[in-house]
């Protein structure tokens, strides 16, 4: 892919497998060697255009799969006392590039919906939402003063 992935970082690649019926795509297994745990298991969705960042988590791993649309997801790696400290990922997943991502906890991370339909996430995390205290540290996804990132499209 050419870029030095994050500490912590993992990409599995994804496939459809068709037949007559339909097709299947298998996302995580107990048996993979990126499996740690399994806390909860939801599917948000993003409008085109839209920017859904920046916010890590000091609990939890997340496992992302765009199962429709396109999105850019984004990782910074906050962390001090890792050797990929300051290193930023892109990834373009979804419907043309089938992967799961792992995000490791205390990375930031976020994503662009770069498709002209609406894109669906699913995201595997390793430990349940909490209501009563969200494990979810938040900045700004323009105007932060941290990471150095520009959502906006790259022409040319």
């Amino acid at each position: 892919m050419g870029q030095t992935l994050i500490k912590d970082v993992h990409v599995k690649p994804l496939r459809w497998i068709p037949d007559e019926r339909g097709r299947l795509m298998e996302i995580l297994r107990t048996d993979d060697s990126i499996f740690t745990k399994f806390g909860q298991a939801y599917v948000t969705t993003t409008w085109p255009g839209v920017v859904k960042a920046w916010h890590y988590h000091k609990l939890q791993d997340d496992h992302f799969c765009c199962l429709t649309g396109m999105i850019k997801l984004v990782v910074y790696d906050n962390r001090e006392d890792s050797p990929t400290h300051k290193v930023l990922n892109e990834f373009f997943i979804g419907d043309h590039n089938a992967q799961l991502i792992v995000v490791p906890r205390l990375c930031y991370h976020g994503w662009k919906c770069v498709s002209l339909n609406e894109a669906m996430i699913l995201n595997l995390v390793t430990e349940p939402y909490q209501h009563a205290a969200p494990d979810e540290y938040r900045l700004d996804p323009h105007d932060n003063g941290l990471i150095p990132y520009d959502w906006s499209r790259k022409d040319g």
